[in-house]
């Protein structure tokens, strides 16, 4: 893959998989089922696809709307062509491998990772496609999973449709291990697991909240040590909820530092120095840092992990939080 814009894209590719409906998804409409069985096609490229005749029902074109049925087989067989009008633009992000099936990057705090509105360019995906531009071929150009616009660290992006299923399948069983790094005010004294699940916050549509209706979400967390008020935490996720770490932290009345979404106002021991106080008041991002990654292989099928240290700003943090804790001491 070249690091170099292509302006021309790859011939297109063909897709021909097929898929039984499940007991558990019986009942419901065939554009929400196709959604759940293809979860690497967006919604209007799987309804696009039904009204196309490419997606099929057992051997038949029907509404998106048809209720289906278990043991129901869906037939896809598309030309996957390029997915939205994206630009690709100079976006500066480290990579820390390529192969011809994935890439592992190190997106920095302050990228976001895919348009939206409110950020229709500028993207961790403008990015992606001006490096390598066979990626406008690949379903949201081959990323599988994200992370928070103000969160720093590791993600893998698919480089072929088969990687991108490959992915898809570990991620869906919990086989990718991501690993963090977070400074959290108060904190744990000892390792434990939040198993709360996680839905849309009832009164603010911006916001995530722990709720019995939410999606299950599991996180683990290790204190790594208490310092001055606040704590170095290591955790890691079993599934992988919009904020989920954020949102259990918070939950257990431990919001992680500069969050300020789910935060709340710095805690200031008494005796904190002017230059740790300034430094509290300053840091504008969760203190959140994905620093490890752990995955099988699309093709091998070989055991890879990546790892990454700190970012400055949380570095630099820690140090003066560790310099803190030692002149009180």
């Amino acid at each position: 893959m070249s690091n170099e814009p292509n302006p021309q894209l790859k011939e297109q590719q063909s897709i021909e998989q097929q898929i039984s409906v499940p007991a558990n998804l019986s009942g419901k409409r065939l554009d929400q089922v196709a959604s759940l069985l293809f979860p690497q096609f967006s919604r209007s490229r799987l309804q696009k696809w039904i009204e196309q005749g490419q997606l099929l029902l057992d051997g038949r074109q029907v509404k998106r709307r048809e209720r289906v049925h278990e043991g129901m087989l869906l037939e896809l067989n598309a030309q996957l062509e390029a997915e939205g009008d994206w630009q690709a633009q100079p976006v500066e992000f480290e990579t820390l491998y390529r192969d011809e099936s994935i890439l592992v990057v190190n997106k920095p705090a302050g990228l976001v990772v895919h348009p939206a509105a409110g950020n229709p360019d500028g993207t961790l995906l403008n990015g992606l496609l001006y490096q390598h531009e066979k990626l406008r071929e690949i379903p949201r150009a081959g990323i599988v999973h994200r992370l928070d616009k103000d969160t720093s660290g590791l993600m893998v992006v698919a480089c072929s449709l088969q990687a991108q299923a490959s992915l898809v399948s570990q991620l869906q069983e919990r086989s990718v291990k991501r690993q963090y790094q977070a400074i959290c005010q108060g904190g744990p004294r000892v390792p434990g697991t939040i198993d709360q699940p996680i839905g849309r916050h009832a009164g603010n549509r911006l916001k995530m909240a722990v709720r019995r209706d939410g999606k299950s979400a599991i996180t683990h967390y290790t204190p790594l040590q208490q310092l001055a008020g606040y704590c170095h935490l290591q955790v890691q996720l079993d599934t992988g909820r919009t904020h989920q770490i954020r949102v259990h932290m918070a939950h257990q009345g431990w919001p992680l530092l500069g969050d300020p979404l789910y935060g709340k106002r710095p805690h200031f021991p008494p005796g904190t120095s002017a230059e740790l106080r300034q430094a509290i008041e300053s840091f504008k991002r969760q203190a959140l840092h994905a620093e490890q990654l752990a995955l099988d292989h699309p093709a091998s099928g070989e055991r890879m992990q990546w790892q990454v240290p700190l970012p400055l700003d949380m570095q630099a943090m820690l140090d003066l939080l560790r310099t803190e804790t030692l002149r009180e001491g």
